[in-house]
């Protein structure tokens, strides 16, 4: 037994020796120039600042090692730099119960807790920490419906022209604010993506059927609780045509994102319903049309229509 336990200590001792020593060979194979260099070759690693600790003809570099391996050379603990990771709550506030019948400003309600974290972190260094959520009862919901409008779509259009007091009806059995906004989208409004034969800029469907001229991202109706304005705006909306596959959603998903005092975003729950048949343009693919600007991720709206569809290609996908 007692041979037993001996040659345990001895291959644990081993283990331990051999981690040290790739842990050191880490840290010197950084060559280090700095003590900042050396605090991100590895979370063990550490920087001897002691004047005289460096023998004839080391480099620098070798105050850079692995912190067992600094004591052992003889380095003092004091002259060892050695910066740890660390985490502190700035703001952490208790949940709010809110329920139906308690009249309570959505702006004071917390869900999340804590609301504000302060890190400082180290290279190779995790750091974890506890967050805890809640919904709260009869919290505000801001639903903004973006469809697409491209000729694909034209029995869908007819599907969701009542859908603005379903959707209300529903969310009465969640929430009682609630509001909901519609926009529209097609296309960018150049070749190769649109005809830009003036006929076809007028009506790009077939001459037998009507359709609205081609256009980027319009918005139709800001966020209200009235859902037969809903029905009423949805039901004037007309099919609209363009020649690829993909849509041109990103643009529209941008500008709605962004154009908050437009689209009448309140600092509550958002939610973005993206309604389409087909796939979207990626970043880079205005280059066929000419357009080589990345988005800038800004409010271009103009009289309700974004206007730049034709200056930025899509946003990164």
């Amino acid at each position: 037994m007692m041979y037993e336990l001996i040659f345990m200590g001895l291959c644990l001792g081993s283990i331990l020796y051999n981690n040290a020593q790739q842990s050191g060979t880490e840290c010197l194979k950084a060559n280090a120039r700095s003590c900042g260099e050396c605090i991100q070759a590895g979370p063990n690693c550490g920087w001897c600042k002691k004047v005289d600790f460096l023998q004839e003809g080391e480099p620098t570099s070798a105050r850079c090692d692995d912190l067992a391996a600094l004591r052992l050379k003889g380095c003092p603990e004091e002259d060892i730099q050695n910066p740890r990771a660390s985490k502190e709550k700035l703001k952490d506030n208790p949940i709010t119960y809110k329920t139906k019948g308690n009249s309570v400003n959505s702006s004071e309600i917390t869900q999340i807790r804590p609301q504000q974290l302060k890190f400082k972190l180290r290279s190779g260094e995790p750091q974890t920490f506890n967050l805890t959520f809640r919904r709260a009862e009869n919290y505000p919901i801001d639903l903004y419906y973006l469809m697409d409008l491209s000729y694909s779509m034209k029995n869908d259009l007819e599907n969701v022209k009542n859908l603005g007091t379903v959707i209300m009806e529903k969310m009465k059995q969640i929430t009682s604010d609630f509001k909901i906004g519609f926009g529209s989208f097609v296309e960018k409004t150049v070749m190769p993506y649109i005809s830009t034969n003036p006929a076809k800029l007028i009506n790009p469907c077939t001459t037998n059927q009507q359709c609205t001229s081609p256009f980027s991202f319009k918005h139709v109706l800001s966020l209200t609780n009235n859902g037969s304005l809903f029905n009423e705006l949805v039901g004037k909306q007309e099919i609209s045509g363009n020649l690829d596959s993909p849509e041109g959603g990103f643009d529209a998903i941008m500008q709605v994102a962004v154009c908050g005092d437009l689209i009448g975003w309140r600092n509550v729950t958002r939610l973005l319903v993206f309604s389409t048949d087909a796939g979207f343009h990626f970043a880079g693919d205005g280059k066929l049309g000419g357009i080589v600007l990345p988005n800038d991720g800004k409010c271009h709206m103009q009289d309700n229509m974004y206007t730049m569809s034709h200056y930025y290609f899509n946003c990164k996908s």
